[in-house]
C-alpha cells in the first residue's frame, strides 16, 4: 500500500496507529500538499488536516516543514533509483534494457501521486539540502545507466558517463513533457518512439567483445 493510500485509510481523527504507519500516513498526506501546492504556499496546518491529526502529531514525527519534505524527497528519489535499476538488471538484451529504463522514467512521472513533480519540478531548489538530494539521484541513476553501457561497449568510464547522463535526462524531460501536454500518444508509443531515437546512438557503439555475449547485430 502506498504512503497516499495508507493516508486514505487512516484519515479520520482519533484512530491509534502504529509509529511506522503514522510515519507513512504522514508522508502521504504531505505528498498530496506539496504536490498540490508548492512547497513555499504548503503549511503544516493543511498537512495535518490532511492527515486528520492534530499538528502536535504532526511534530512529534518532522520538527519542521522542510524535514518534513526531505523525508519525502529521500523517499521518491529512493523510489527513482531502484526503478532505473531494476529496468537495468530485467533483461540482457540491449534494446529491451533501454526500453525498460526509459519506460522506468515514464512509470514514475505518469504515477498517480505526482512525486516526479518534488525531485524534477521542485520549487525548493535554492535550498541546499533539496538541490543536493536531486543531484545525487540524478547521478546515481546516471552511474548504474555508465556501468552497463561501458560494459557493453568498452568505452571509457568519462564517456559512458556522459552518454548515461544524456540518456537519463532526455528520459525524464519527454517524459514530463508527455504529461504535462496530455499527448493523445499511449505510454508504451511514447516509450517505443523515444527507444528507437536512443538505440540508432547507443547501437553505434560496437559491442565490448565478453565471452558468451551476442553480437551488437543479435540485440
Amino acid at each position: 500500500m502506498s504512503a497516499i493510500e495508507q493516508t486514505e485509510a487512516a484519515r479520520p481523527r482519533g484512530t491509534r496507529l502504529p509509529r511506522r504507519a503514522r510515519r507513512n500516513q504522514l508522508l502521504g498526506a504531505a505528498q498530496e500538499v506539496f504536490v498540490a501546492q508548492g512547497y513555499h504556499s504548503a503549511a503544516m496546518d493543511d498537512i495535518a488536516e490532511r492527515a486528520g491529526v492534530s499538528k502536535p502529531v504532526l511534530y512529534q514525527h518532522f520538527p519542521g516543514k522542510l524535514e518534513l519534505y526531505l523525508a519525502l524527497l529521500d523517499q521518491h528519489c529512493e523510489s527513482l533509483l531502484q526503478s532505473v535499476r531494476t529496468a537495468l538488471a530485467s533483461t540482457s538484451d540491449n534494446k529491451l534494457r533501454v526500453a525498460a529504463t526509459m519506460d522506468a522514467y515514464f512509470a514514475y512521472v505518469e504515477d498517480e501521486g505526482g512525486a516526479f513533480r518534488l525531485v524534477f519540478e521542485s520549487d525548493l531548489t535554492n535550498e541546499p539540502a533539496v538541490r543536493e538530494r536531486v543531484d545525487r539521484v540524478s547521478l546515481q541513476c546516471a552511474e548504474a545507466i555508465s556501468e552497463v553501457i561501458a560494459e557493453d561497449t568498452g568505452l571509457s568510464e568519462d564517456e559512458s558517463m556522459l552518454l548515461a547522463v544524456g540518456l537519463g535526462g532526455v528520459s525524464q524531460v519527454v517524459a514530463r513533457y508527455w504529461l504535462s501536454s496530455e499527448s493523445p500518444i499511449p505510454r508504451d508509443t511514447a516509450v517505443s518512439l523515444l527507444t528507437s531515437l536512443a538505440w540508432r546512438g547507443i547501437a553505434g557503439f560496437p559491442l565490448h567483445a565478453v565471452e558468451g555475449q551476442l553480437s551488437a547485430e543479435g540485440h
